[in-house]
């Protein structure tokens, strides 16, 4: 199998799976430390990955530093290469890689096999952008008492190692989409995986080894963040931190990440505005899919609908029948709501639901639970008095707020500490804008779901969601600076 080296079997006829330091897959320390990690289906073993120590993580970031130079001198063509060569690769083994995000994370098999297609597809644009990049000359006389004898010739350089930390929702792509970047610009790069979902990344690393990736370029750090968490955030070896999770954990990285630059994407209650002109088939069937696939474990999820009173028990009836539709169960036949990451999310949607049903919210349908499967539930006549108007559930939940004008949808939707996306469904040109140019988020979707991509556009929360700006072109930028090479010219005699 092309997978087999990243890994071993042990007496137990487990998995255990290599640290990737300088091109090559390596046996754990001498303790013989690892991590178990167990499928959210069924709580089956999935395999063991390394619990690196300290100082397997100063060796990884020693190793970066030492192959930074070759790398980004390597001219951009010969990296985009190694990507086209990536892709191939990914698409070559899209079955295998698919199977292991479904074990892995319980993502369902067609979302998994377009995971992985999408990761493809950002490689070879990433190429095409890199090698599209060109320095620009700025002439002195363009400026208020310049001269022409000035010329200043801007390039970008890379800026070091870059810490890429990924989440479990999407192991694969959102892995590459901080990796790729940081390298296309001639940095180097640590990937440290969510724990859950690790085992997916591991098998991107070896794509992107057999494509030809240089030794030391890539390495990866995984283990208990109790023990290397905040000593990698911290570590005066990494040079930029781009991360995908929790705002609890974004905003703690922050904090003790110092004078590091960042790039964090993280939560989000994105609001799904429904004005009374709106088409509702079509504004019930976005928000259904944008609210319940993958369970909601996404953080631009639909998750709260602003609608108002002349239609809003039309489009719950609507959301309701299409709600009780969903498949709900196995990911491997294609289920929409499948199992959350675990019992400690499904036991904080139970909470969620709990407290809104106590304080008086209509149960339209759902509110059922097998362990960490969640049945898809939709709550109508919500308050803002309860969690579930303000707290991102990450989970198959949806809560309706009835409102009397567009000015209290917008009021609503900006009370959250969130700003990530919005959602704004209706007939009226005139009215979408007045509330986009309104709502304090990124980004506005305008008749469709709340959702990431094209990858080519940008990506940024405000407020509680994030901090910079994400999308191929943007995270290139984000992830190197400028250089100005000012040359003056003299007169000749």
């Amino acid at each position: 199998m092309f997978f087999d080296r990243i890994f071993d079997i042990n007496d137990k006829k487990e998995r255990v799976y290599k640290r990737y330091l300088n091109g090559e897959w390596i046996d754990g320390n001498d303790e013989g430390q690892t991590l178990a990690i167990k499928s959210p289906i069924d709580g089956s073993l999935v395999g063991r990955i390394p619990a690196m120590s300290r100082e397997e993580v100063d060796e990884a970031i020693a190793s970066t530093k030492d192959s930074l130079q070759a790398w980004a001198e390597m001219p951009i063509y010969e990296r985009a290469e190694i990507f086209y060569a990536a892709a191939d690769l990914f698409e070559k083994h899209l079955d295998e890689m698919a199977e292991v995000l479904v074990q892995e994370v319980a993502k369902d098999l067609a979302s998994a096999r377009s995971e992985i297609e999408r990761t493809a597809d950002f490689l070879r644009y990433t190429a095409d952008v890199g090698k599209s990049m060109a320095g620009e000359a700025i002439s002195g006389d363009n400026f208020p008492g310049g001269t022409r004898n000035k010329i200043s010739y801007v390039t970008r350089v890379p800026l070091g190692t870059v810490l890429a930390i990924s989440p479990f929702n999407y192991p694969v792509n959102l892995a590459m989409s901080k990796i790729a970047p940081a390298l296309i610009g001639g940095n180097t790069v640590i990937l440290k995986p969510a724990t859950q979902g690790a085992i997916s990344s591991l098998h991107l690393v070896e794509i992107l080894n057999r494509a030809g990736l240089p030794t030391g370029v890539l390495n990866t750090v995984t283990g208990r963040g109790s023990e290397i968490g905040d000593y990698v955030v911290t570590h005066k070896g990494i040079n930029f931190i781009n991360f995908t999770g929790s705002t609890e954990v974004g905003r703690h990285i922050s904090k003790i990440s110092e004078m590091v630059p960042l790039l964090l994407e993280l939560g989000g209650k994105d609001a799904a505005v429904v004005l009374p002109d709106a088409d509702l088939d079509f504004a019930a069937n976005n928000i259904v899919s944008g609210a319940f696939s993958y369970s909601g474990q996404r953080c631009t999820a639909v998750k709260r609908i602003l609608v108002q009173e002349e239609v809003a028990d039309a489009l719950a009836e609507k959301l309701k029948a299409r709600v009780e539709k969903l498949n709900v169960g196995d990911p491997w036949k294609n289920a929409a709501v499948v199992p959350l990451i675990d019992d400690k999310s499904a036991d904080f949607v139970q909470g969620l639901v709990d407290d809104a049903l106590n304080k008086g919210a209509e149960l339209l349908t759902g509110n059922k639970r097998e362990k960490n499967l969640f049945y898809p539930t939709l709550l109508d006549h919500v308050t803002k008095d309860m969690e579930i108007a303000w707290e991102e559930p990450f989970g198959p939940v949806l809560p309706i707020i009835r409102i009397k004008s567009v000015e209290e949808a917008i009021e609503i939707a900006n009370a959250s500490e969130y700003g990530l996306q919005s959602s704004v469904f209706t007939n009226n040109i005139n009215q979408a804008f007045y509330i986009a140019n309104h709502l304090e988020v990124g980004t506005v979707q305008i008749n469709n779901k709340t959702e990431r991509g094209p990858d080519h556009f940008p990506f940024l929360g405000v407020k509680a969601s994030g901090m910079g700006t994400q999308g191929v072109k943007y995270s290139i930028e984000a992830m190197t600076r400028p250089k100005a090479m000012v040359v003056n010219i003299q007169k000749i005699d």
